[in-house]
């Protein structure tokens, strides 16, 4: 083995090394993942759709909650933070956070608000259809207040936040803007999974990891167009005035542009696709955790590739671990 390449896999294992050292930050809009599994024999004579006989029914955390199972996956302390309602929802939540080793202890209950809960009705290994239940309106005055109030010891006390949007309300106006200034205060650096078209919400942020279509509108580009990814990159690292933008392409894999650095393209690692759900959480958990570890960004997007090469070979909500992710780099190093 050449000797550049022994040291390499040697720099890796003392990352990996301390993955527990580190300590991540997650904030974002949290969901319950319920997923009712069964068979379809027939169709129904009330309308041309399949019967499905329910056989059994499993709960994951989703969205940032799911972000925060990644992290804690790969040997990380965790403090999550997000709404959930006063429902039997938040409390199976709860409950499969703790069993995932994460603790739902920051989760702030809301009074006007539901768990957000996605429903996905699967059959021979396929889903049928999803049912959403959620509500995505502005924050109440009290929402806002209860998390901006939480953040005070944890933005210092972390190595790096990460911000989790999917655009459920939880990451509103007021509490973007308090995250960003306490994490300036601290000299944090802040991860953010962005969602809508107007990103300069973020502006103050370290990193942001779009994927191809969410780049395209954020810089007003046809998504289809020639050389779309290379434009989008450039123009959102300048006009946000980012360390680093991390493109996601799905089955071509994912792009970093790093200021002051040429863009560096990773091929897609999965052989096969059978889920692309819950993908874009283990991409920005796993980019969160080594750079708290001390990894660069360019280190950290490879590990980030990998590791949601993956997570989509299995079906449903999956989550990384780091024996997941040293055994897939070992074989890679050994082919």
């Amino acid at each position: 083995m050449p000797e550049s390449r022994r040291l390499a896999i040697v720099e890796r294992m003392n990352l990996f090394d301390n993955f527990h050292k580190a300590r991540v930050l997650v904030i974002g809009d949290v969901m319950l993942d319920r997923y009712w599994w069964g068979d379809v024999t027939r169709i129904s004579p009330e309308a041309p759709v399949p019967v499905v006989r329910l056989r059994r029914d499993t709960f994951v955390p989703g969205g940032a909650a799911n972000v925060a199972v990644n992290v804690a996956g790969l040997g990380a302390e965790v403090i999550l933070v997000g709404l959930v309602g006063s429902d039997p929802e938040g409390e199976s939540l709860r409950e499969s956070l703790e069993k995932k080793g994460v603790s739902p202890a920051d989760l702030i209950e809301s009074g006007e608000r539901p768990t957000n809960t996605k429903t996905r009705v699967i059959a021979h290994n396929q889903q049928v259809v999803r049912v959403d239940r959620e509500i995505t309106s502005t924050l109440s005055a009290t929402d806002n207040r209860c998390i901006c109030d939480s953040l005070a010891d944890h933005v210092t006390k972390s190595d790096v936040v990460l911000l989790s949007d999917y655009a459920k309300g939880t990451l509103s106006d007021p509490v973007l803007q308090e995250v960003l200034k306490r994490v300036r205060e601290a000299g944090k650096p802040v991860i953010v999974d962005p969602k809508g078209k107007n990103f300069s919400k973020y502006r103050g942020a370290t990193i942001l990891t779009p994927n191809r279509h969410e780049a395209a509108d954020a810089s007003g580009l046809d998504p289809e167009s020639d050389g779309l990814v290379p434009r989008a990159g450039v123009q959102l690292l300048e006009d946000l005035d980012l360390a680093a933008i991390l493109i996601t392409e799905s089955e071509e894999g994912m792009t970093l542009f790093e200021k002051g650095r040429k863009s560096v393209h990773y091929d897609a690692a999965a052989k096969e696709v059978y889920d692309v759900t819950g993908a874009g959480d283990t991409v920005i958990a796993t980019l969160a955790v080594a750079l708290a570890a001390g990894s660069g960004f360019a280190e950290a997007a490879r590990l980030a590739n990998i590791a949601a090469g993956i997570v989509v070979q299995q079906l449903g909500t999956a989550s990384i671990t780091r024996e997941k992710l040293e055994s897939s780099m070992a074989d890679a190093s050994a082919a």
